[in-house]
């Protein structure tokens, strides 16, 4: 069926429709991944996001229901120059047109993808529609103007207060939209793990008695979350406190820094970052459209990135507080940035 991307800059871009064949409204943004694209479908930081998909083959290995990062696809629609109709891969279970129609996603395949990157790079990410219906302009200006995800944390996270048990160390997780591995990642260290949504009070998190308080990722603007960052500020000296992503930014909103939106964005797995306590460079996955703009008092960088030297890290000097901008879990390299897990644990020492 044919459909069309129309942009708020008037700019419309004609293809096909695959999966769930419905209209859809969001942020456009761009992957340069060449891989991963069931883990992007998946991940919570994407909720209120069309996504474009820069390699220009996607489906080939198909889908399976083991690899995902949350319970379902959180985008609101997927964009590829060439969908796979026949996928090859023996973990394969689905193909993506049938996934993404079970979960209700629009796709849109066969334009310009290079074009369409392009434009999002030179003029920033915009708002977009996906449309199965010959509307004016003017018409899908209407819709555009009415998309918020102003609330996008509030649709991701968890509804209610989970543990997982563990003999290790006792990790306290603000749960703003976080990534399955991530959690993983502190299970396979044998941590116990409390998980809490993501407008839990300071006081029940402390409550527990965790050794580490975590600070996930999620969508949107950290600026949308006042109460979060109040709850952050009662937190801080309290316990060790690490995040990864938007925990990164609203930890430097609660220290007293500043935030601001990038122009395209960082999404991606082949970021590189550079680690200035060890004077090395790694190949990193991200998946922002914030950055921490001004540095709080007292934090001093420890991570940088080497495409547009913006801070990827940084840590207190005298507290025991950490967090990274870029997704230590997502395994680009696929275990280089493992450490950064250990890290967050050695805080769990310095109470």
């Amino acid at each position: 069926m044919k459909a069309k991307l129309i942009l708020e800059n008037g700019i419309v871009f004609e293809g096909k429709a695959f999966g769930y064949l419905k209209e859809s409204v969001g942020e456009v943004v761009f992957n340069t991944g060449m891989t991963g694209y069931e883990e992007i479908l998946t991940d919570p930081s994407y909720y209120g996001q069309i996504v474009t998909m820069t390699y220009p083959l996607i489906g080939n290995y198909g889908i399976n229901l083991e690899d995902m990062e949350s319970s379902s696809p959180k985008v609101k629609g997927f964009i590829v120059r060439e969908k796979c109709d026949f996928s090859s891969n023996f973990r394969s279970e689905l193909e993506i047109s049938d996934y993404l129609k079970g979960n209700k996603i629009v796709g849109l395949e066969g334009i310009d993808t290079r074009a369409l990157t392009k434009i999002l790079r030179n003029s920033g990410t915009m708002k977009g529609i996906i449309t199965l219906e010959d509307i004016s302009y003017e018409e899908a200006k209407g819709k555009l103007n009415e998309f918020s995800n102003s609330e996008a944390v509030k649709n991701v996270t968890t509804q209610k207060t989970y543990v997982i048990e563990g003999k290790g160390k006792h990790v306290a997780i603000m749960d703003f939209g976080i990534k399955g591995n991530i959690i993983r990642s502190f299970v396979k260290r044998n941590c116990k793990v409390t998980v809490f949504p993501a407008d839990t009070t300071a006081e029940k998190v402390l409550d527990v008695n965790p050794d580490l308080i975590f600070l996930s990722n999620g969508p949107g603007d950290p600026e949308d979350l006042p109460e979060a960052i109040e709850n952050i500020k009662k937190l801080v000296g309290k316990k060790p406190i690490v995040g990864i992503c938007l925990g990164h930014q609203l930890l430097a909103l609660a220290l007293g820094g500043k935030t601001a939106k990038l122009k395209f964005g960082h999404r991606g797995s082949n970021h590189p970052v550079k680690d200035l306590k060890k004077n090395r460079v790694y190949i990193t996955s991200q998946n922002h459209g914030y950055f921490v703009e001004t540095l709080p008092e007292n934090m001093e960088v420890t991570h940088i990135s080497l495409n547009d030297g913006t801070v990827e890290g940084m840590k207190h000097e005298t507290l025991p507080i950490f967090s990274v901008q870029f997704h230590p879990e997502a395994c680009p390299g696929p275990k280089d940035n493992d450490y950064i897990f250990d890290k967050f644990l050695s805080y769990a020492e310095n109470k």
